[in-house]
């Protein structure tokens, strides 16, 4: 293995500086990672809450191989191996009615509004402040965060944005020419940031009044994450197109579509070379049934977190974790990796834990003790230079 200076070296060289980064993670095993260095570290990032079943689960590793002996690729053009069970559990876990995959969360978007333009004839979207689909130029469009954002403005489609969770806000933001509203059950880029009670029942009942669709993205509330197949599903609200993607196949590239009955698209109006391949199929297969498994398992670890930080007001909800830590957050992030534990800094001072799925008691019992540590030294951390 190369050593990681001669990585720096190349990557400054070749690659554009899109990523602030320090280190190098050469490998994994469950909810711990190791650098090129040889460093372990317990994993609460998780590739951004997409290892859901932690790193290398054999079930998940064993698919993968598997059908990598038999076919890789087949595209589109053809009936795919594992693409219509997979579609068929997707539809019975979450209560929707039809699936379409992608390659990732901000595909998935886009084709959520394609297929809200599709289906009403409207053009115009609204989000919410802080809210985060992605950053491919229709996604982007109704992602909310200024500094993404506004560099390629103008965007389409058109978008209104809102307060997070104030209904009243809301309310003289639609019309009869609003084609769908998007929604995060919990904003995870913001920091995993929670709305007031009634907020997602709210935004049902408007887009019913006024005949535009619910749109909820679950990119990274899905698949488990929470404690459900889908955040929304702690609610009785049913939304008209749920996104998913991140923790949807342990990794490997994938994004899914899914919606209501009477919402799909025919022949021409959508589609992608590699969506929904056989690789990615068998991923998202294998990882269904290691989460089944542990999913009973997310309520207390939620707990143990809760409960082990408290002294810090985390907003917990499933296996995620917000807390807001203000203007040192990226040196409290710095410090946990110091000690061997990966965290998250998200938007504005808010730290973000989202640990693979099959964490267990023990480690998080030794994450917690770790960031309690460097939490409760903050305010004598060196400023970040």
């Amino acid at each position: 293995m190369e050593n990681q200076g001669n990585f720096r070296e190349l990557d400054a060289r070749y690659y554009m500086p899109a990523f602030g980064r320090e280190i190098m993670i050469v490998r994994g095993q469950g909810s711990r990672v190791w650098d090129s260095s040889g460093r372990e570290y317990i994993d609460c990032v998780a590739g951004i809450a997409v290892c859901s079943t932690g790193h290398c689960h054999p079930g998940v590793t064993g698919a993968i191989c598997e059908q990598a002996k038999k076919l890789i690729h087949c595209s589109n053009l053809y009936y795919v191996p594992g693409q219509a069970e997979l579609a068929e559990k997707l539809v019975l876990l979450t209560g929707m009615a039809k699936a379409f995959f992608s390659n990732s969360g901000a595909e998935a978007n886009e084709g959520a509004i394609k297929l809200a333009r599709l289906a009403t004839g409207r053009k115009k979207f609204i989000a919410f402040t802080h809210g985060f689909h992605g950053r491919t130029m229709g996604s982007l469009a109704v992602t909310h965060k200024p500094p993404i954002r506004e560099p390629f403005l103008p965007l389409e489609p058109r978008c209104t944005f809102v307060e997070y969770g104030d209904l009243d806000a809301l309310r003289p933001a639609m019309g009869n020419d609003i084609a769908g509203v998007f929604v995060e059950p919990i904003q995870g880029e913001a920091g995993v940031i929670t709305p007031p009670d009634g907020f997602l029942e709210g935004i049902r009942d408007l887009c019913d009044r006024h005949g535009a669709l619910m749109i909820v993205d679950e990119v990274q509330t899905g698949m488990g994450r929470t404690g459900k197949w889908l955040a929304i599903q702690h609610t009785d609200v049913r939304p008209d197109i749920v996104t998913l993607a991140k923790g949807i196949a342990s990794g490997f590239p994938m994004g899914a579509l899914l919606a209501r009955e009477g919402l799909e698209f025919h022949r021409g109006e959508h589609g992608s070379t590699f969506a929904g391949g056989p690789l990615a199929c068998a991923a998202a297969l294998a990882t269904i049934r290691v989460i089944e498994e542990v999913m009973p398992s997310i309520p207390a670890k939620a707990e143990l977190f809760r409960t082990s930080l408290s002294r810090f007001n985390p907003r917990v909800r499933g296996l995620m974790i917000g807390i807001s830590v203000g203007d040192k957050c990226g040196d409290v992030q710095k410090a946990c990796a110091e000690r061997g534990l990966l965290v998250n800094c998200a938007a504005d001072g808010n730290l973000r834990l989202v640990p693979p799925l099959v964490i267990t008691p023990e480690e998080i019992q030794t994450a917690c003790r770790i960031l309690t540590e460097v939490l409760t030294a903050k305010n004598k951390l060196p400023a970040t230079l």
